[in-house]
């Protein structure tokens, strides 16, 4: 196993991760590489080039924003959201930059930060390229950097790398098939999240791994709380409102009466989507999960855990997303997570199949319950495009987590109360969304230039 629970749950801002965490990862990347090697006083300039779907719909993910945070010094899963936006007017309105947090140079954002909408880098369609130049004019740095979904970032030393995270530390459990990971329950008679925990215990102690968990649960309830305080019209130009704040009014209201709702945990849980996913518009602080456009999911059906299932507790929560990491990572290793690479299916139908794993490891259900929970999460995704309007992370995304919660909570339930066997393993499901992918024409992939996008007026 290479890739961590907390590399797919990890703390960033909105409005995407592939777009605006990965771009900024990068930008710190080189900045900061530029600081290690002493060369930070040698750069007069620095030019950046987004292509593919970075260069398509960058200003409406907030790319610009994030290269400009990145080259400060500033990291997504640090920078403070409420500061972002003036530290990048300040650069706008002075035309400098002050590099890595040290080193001040000219740099107009609008100029230094091109957006090749029509061209691409053969590696992958979200591939940058930072140029660092001298008062001369000559070279001082060129390096090429490409977000491939849920934040992570390779550099150019990485093309041709299958492995995603390089970590060369031998684990208990190294599986990479939803096969062997269940010949491995078999085996040793654990939970799928036992296994996980026994991985990641390589790297961090047992309190480690419970703690830091649990923070990360802690900024998914901060999250929806601030989403279900918020009201006013998301930025970007649609004027799209937010409406989680006033479905929390409703049903607050509703409960008083004392009527009962047969259907009111539904009700919920598509507020704790909504609220996650307008704060990921927002540009608020918000945990991938394993992408931002997909980020209210996985919490929404945690919330559903904690709030309507009897026995919940912070045991569970671990358990939880122990089990969905471990789903997630199969996802990662064998077809993607990026709506780019592999349109919507990849992002929300990823998140879908990972919290029916998580819920239904929690509710009770056997490892092979749990695999058919997150197969059928998966199998009811495919084929889903990413079409953004206005390359906005708002329409269809937002609607698009609460629907896939509830889809989740319904795959579990369904997985827990039969016996585990079933027609479609998740491993061949997996491949389904490879090559579907594969298959599908670019304009469906988070360019904003076909489905929704195109066929829906901009107001």
């Amino acid at each position: 196993m290479t890739i961590s629970v907390f590399d797919l749950f990890k703390v960033g801002i909105g409005p995407s991760s592939s777009h605006t965490v990965g771009p900024m990862k990068a930008a710190f990347l080189f900045a900061d590489g530029l600081l290690a090697d002493g060369l930070l006083d040698d750069v007069a300039h620095v030019r950046v080039e987004l292509f593919g779907s970075l260069g398509a719909t960058g200003h409406g993910h907030g790319s610009v924003k994030a290269v400009v945070l990145g080259l400060a010094g500033e990291q997504p899963h640090l920078v403070d959201p409420v500061a972002a936006d003036p530290m990048v007017a300040e650069v706008r309105e002075t035309g400098e930059l002050l590099l890595a947090g040290k080193h001040r140079i000219a740099f107009a954002a609008d100029d230094d930060v091109v957006m090749h909408r029509r061209k691409r880098l053969e590696f992958h369609t979200n591939g940058m390229v930072f140029l660092a130049t001298d008062a001369s004019g000559a070279d001082v740095r060129r390096r090429e950097y490409y977000s491939v979904g849920g934040g992570f970032v390779l550099d150019e030393d990485d093309v041709g790398n299958p492995v995603l995270v390089q970590d060369a530390t031998p684990v208990p459990y190294d599986f990479h098939t939803a096969d062997q990971l269940l010949a491995m329950t078999r085996e040793t008679g654990l939970r799928i999240s036992d296994l996980m925990l026994a991985n990641e215990l390589v790297r961090r102690s047992e309190d480690d791994v419970r703690s830091e968990l649990l923070a990360i649960w802690g900024v998914m309830q901060e999250c929806v709380a601030r989403g279900a305080a918020t009201t006013g019209v998301l930025p970007g130009g649609l004027k799209v409102r937010r409406r989680a704040a006033e479905l929390k009014t409703r049903l607050e209201a509703e409960a008083a009466t004392g009527i009962p709702d047969p259907l009111g945990a539904m009700e919920w849980v598509t507020l704790y989507a909504l609220a996650v996913n307008e704060e990921n518009a927002a540009g608020g602080r918000i945990v991938t999960a394993p992408t931002n456009g997909a980020a209210g999911i996985v919490p929404a059906v945690l919330l559903y855990y904690h709030h309507y299932v009897p026995g919940a507790d912070e045991d569970g929560i671990v358990r939880f997303l122990l089990t969905a990491a471990a789903v997630g990572l199969l996802f990662k290793e064998n077809a993607s997570i990026s709506g780019a690479e592999v349109g919507c299916q990849g992002e929300v139908g990823s998140a879908c199949s990972m919290a029916a794993a998580g819920l239904a490891e929690v509710l009770g259900g056997s490892p092979e319950q749990v695999e058919n929970a997150a197969e059928i999460g998966i199998e009811h995704n495919l084929g889903l495009t990413c079409d953004p309007i206005g390359g906005l992370v708002q329409i269809p995304c937002i609607e698009r987590n609460a629907v896939a919660s509830i889809k989740a909570i319904t795959a579990a339930r369904m997985a827990v109360r039969g016996d585990g066997a079933h027609f479609v393993s998740l491993d061949k499901a997996i491949k389904t969304m490879r090559d579907t992918g594969r298959d599908m024409k670019d304009k469906y992939k988070e360019t904003a230039r076909g489905g929704l996008a195109l066929n829906v007026v901009e107001c």
